[in-house]
């Protein structure tokens, strides 16, 4: 029987020191590297430019979503509407001294920028197209990416970070816009919205007729504060409603002499009560337990409170943004350019760009 030798299996204590000092090295070279990559991307700073409509926003943003700076400057009118060549004009006129107030809110300067954002659509064609245009000329001159971004969807974005959503019903309400917005699957899916115009648009209509110039929204809820209601059309159709029969409807009733308080008031609670219903619906049917209202009308204190009593009776949390995230504004841009910075560049303008085809 021949006798094998069994290899001393004993560790050199050398060696053994020599492995965990090579261990702890590495831990603290990749922890150092993370570090690093972390602080990078937490000194990434992204400018957004808002110009849809009748507002030129800049917002500064960084990667971690605080807002260094959130400047705007809105067109507005004592008699007619928003006439969209004479918003360009405004847009073109104020770009470079918004940039400039920007950044010095911000204390930042074109060299701490990463991207710049823009609103790509939707919206109206000479707005965005100034947008645009200011974009690319900053973008080449200073050799910054460009990122276009849905304006829709940053509307979303912007709710969601501000309250720490998690999978909220969206209900998003602005001049052209009404709709009932959910999250599946990383794409956005309307339940329902206006079939015809959209709320903000309707309620500056009829502030129009009254004579309380562009934008109307805060001049009717000021008016409605003091009035008494009056029947008008409910119009709610499964998901969807209508505005433009109720528009009509009050526009006779303030040739045939009513208070103009009363119409505002009544037309107030009629409108936001059908939006109320159909958001309650989506919740009812999406099992979500959170509501985030969005858009311009979503300053409305009347309306942010009838959807809290909605969500509390049904045991839901209700969400708002502050007045400065619920109007159009650069801050919600370039936060939607840091989340979509890697998908997206320079694409143009499109002024019918949908959110659930983003």
């Amino acid at each position: 029987m021949v006798e094998r030798t069994v290899p001393n299996r004993t560790p050199c204590v050398y060696h053994t020191v020599h492995c965990l000092l090579g261990f702890t090295c590495y831990i603290l070279k990749t922890t150092v590297i993370y570090k690093t990559c972390e602080e990078k991307d937490l000194k990434m700073l992204l400018l957004g430019i808002e110009s849809t409509a009748h507002t030129f926003g800049i917002g500064i943003v960084n990667s971690s979503g605080k807002i260094l700076a959130n400047i705007k400057d809105s067109y507005t009118t004592e008699q007619a509407g928003l006439i969209p060549n004479k918003v360009a004009e405004h847009h073109q006129h104020v770009a470079e001294k918004v940039l400039q107030q920007a950044f010095q809110e911000g204390n930042v300067g074109w060299g701490d920028i990463s991207f710049i954002a823009y609103s790509a659509g939707p919206g109206l064609d000479p707005s965005l197209l100034v947008g645009y245009r200011k974009a690319k000329e900053w973008s080449e001159k200073y050799k910054k990416p460009l990122v276009g971004v849905n304006h829709c969807a940053a509307h979303l974005s912007i709710g969601k970070l501000w309250n720490k959503a998690k999978e909220p019903c969206y209900l998003y309400v602005s001049g052209v816009n009404t709709q009932i917005i959910v999250e599946e699957g990383g794409k956005y899916r309307i339940l329902g919205e206006t079939l015809d115009i959209g709320l903000g648009n309707m309620l500056d209509k009829f502030a129009r007729d009254l004579g309380l110039g562009f934008p109307g929204g805060p001049q009717i809820e000021e008016l409605a504060r003091k009035g008494n209601y009056v029947e008008l059309p409910y119009v709610v159709k499964g998901m969807d409603v209508s505005f433009s029969g109720i528009l009509t409807k009050v526009q006779q009733l303030r040739k045939k002499g009513l208070p103009q308080e009363d119409l505002c008031f009544s037309l107030q609670e009629v409108c936001f009560a059908m939006c109320t219903e159909v958001a309650e619906r989506a919740l009812a049917h999406t099992g979500k337990k959170e509501l985030l209202l969005v858009g311009g009308v979503g300053a409305n204190k009347r309306f942010g409170e009838m959807l809290g009593i909605m969500c509390t009776e049904r045991g839901a949390a209700f969400y708002n943004v502050p007045l400065t995230l619920a109007t159009d504004n650069g801050a919600m841009i370039a936060w939607e350019g840091y989340l979509r910075r890697k998908e997206s560049g320079d694409i143009n303008v499109r002024p019918h760009w949908r959110v659930d085809e983003v």
